[in-house]
């Protein structure tokens, strides 16, 4: 792969995540979607897939009905990256329950758990 190649999927993964953001605030009304956060978004070669990463601030017990309210409202996701983004083929999308913030909290939470405490 060219380093031009790979410059243009970081573009396109970022106009996507910039673009469904927008429609997470504006148009999602889904409540399967509240509380949602996009951590990223990694495009395929071609740009025919885009992989969407996400966080909900409940955690890993919502993900499972957040990627039903995705999936359920995919059709209007992908009409409108398309429109706003007038690629070639409009992508593919797949979502993603990103379990990187989870994990970081609880890596800390067990540090502080773990700290001597302070006298004094």
């Amino acid at each position: 792969m060219v380093e031009g190649d790979d410059r243009r999927q970081e573009r396109v993964a970022e106009m996507v995540l910039r673009e469904l953001s927008q429609l997470l605030l504006r148009d999602l009304k889904d409540p399967r979607l509240r509380g949602v956060t996009l951590t990223r978004v990694r495009m395929s070669d071609d740009l025919r897939h885009a992989r969407i990463f996400f966080s909900h601030f409940q955690g890993h017990q919502v993900a499972t009905e957040s990627v039903k309210g995705f999936r359920s409202a995919s059709g209007f996701i992908r009409r409108q990256i398309g429109r706003v983004l007038q690629l070639r083929y409009t992508p593919e999308l797949d979502f993603e329950f990103d379990a990187g913030i989870e994990n970081a909290a609880r890596v800390d939470e067990l540090l502080r758990a773990d700290r001597p405490k302070h006298s004094g």
